[in-house]
């Protein structure tokens, strides 16, 4: 049994972590929003924003061998609506908000035979989409700090992989897909032809905490209906 913590927990790709990863292990999760069924996982839940809130009023096991960064954003407007701050606020949940994680959590990851440290950009970091501006440059930036993790830590064994989906049915792109035409509009600009799940991205995530993925370090994997590498 593994000591996963999971950041975001409370709805979407977060939640659907939790769910399958409690099964087995000892999950810590922590969400400042509350999904009513994560009361019902066999987990560790502690509501707290992780922007503003203290980690160290966690007692976190002394060994943690998976991280889970979740949190993500939805702000699409056209470039010239976008204010400084909404680069900012996107930067701070993006980034900001793994690297304080990271940097509370190395201790104890570092304790780990096997740590794995999984991240989330967006297919938008590699694609030019319009109107992305905020969020494709945040998800850059932590494709960057993957990357350059994957590097610095690699010495203690610590892996640290990014996953960028497509669009996934969440409630954070619930406005997105509010409308039947919406949906089947998103579904059209996949190759695959339909948008994806929670739970197809929390298989992937599973897969890179445990260890048939342990020769994987510093990779981003698209998860997006083939949208980011085929053109039909």
């Amino acid at each position: 049994m593994k000591n996963i913590v999971i950041i975001g927990c409370g709805q979407g790709i977060g939640f659907a972590t939790a769910k399958i990863l409690s099964e087995n292990h000892h999950v810590i999760g922590i969400s400042r929003t509350e999904n009513p069924e994560v009361r019902n996982l066999n987990m560790e839940f502690h509501p707290m924003d992780i922007l503003s809130g203290n980690l160290g009023e966690i007692n976190f096991p002394d060994v943690i061998d998976g991280l889970v960064y979740a949190p993500g954003s939805i702000n699409l407007k056209p470039f010239s609506r976008l204010s400084v701050d909404d680069f900012k606020n996107d930067f701070e949940v993006n980034v900001l908000g793994a690297v304080k994680t990271i940097q509370k959590l190395l201790p104890n990851l570092k304790k780990s035979d096997s740590a794995s440290v999984v991240l989330f950009s967006s297919v938008a970091a590699k694609m030019g989409m319009p109107f992305h501006a905020s969020i494709s440059a945040s998800k850059s930036a932590v494709e960057g700090l993957t990357k350059s993790l994957a590097a610095e830590l690699s010495a203690q064994k610590i892996r640290v992989n990014a996953i960028a989906p497509s669009l996934t049915d969440t409630k954070l792109a619930s406005q997105l897909l509010s409308t039947p035409e919406k949906r089947e509009a998103s579904e059209k600009r996949h190759p695959l032809q339909r948008i994806g799940n929670g739970d197809e991205i929390a298989e992937m995530v599973k897969f890179l905490l445990l260890e048939n993925s342990a020769w994987i370090t510093g990779q981003i994997i698209g998860i997006d209906g083939g949208m980011s590498n085929i053109k039909l």
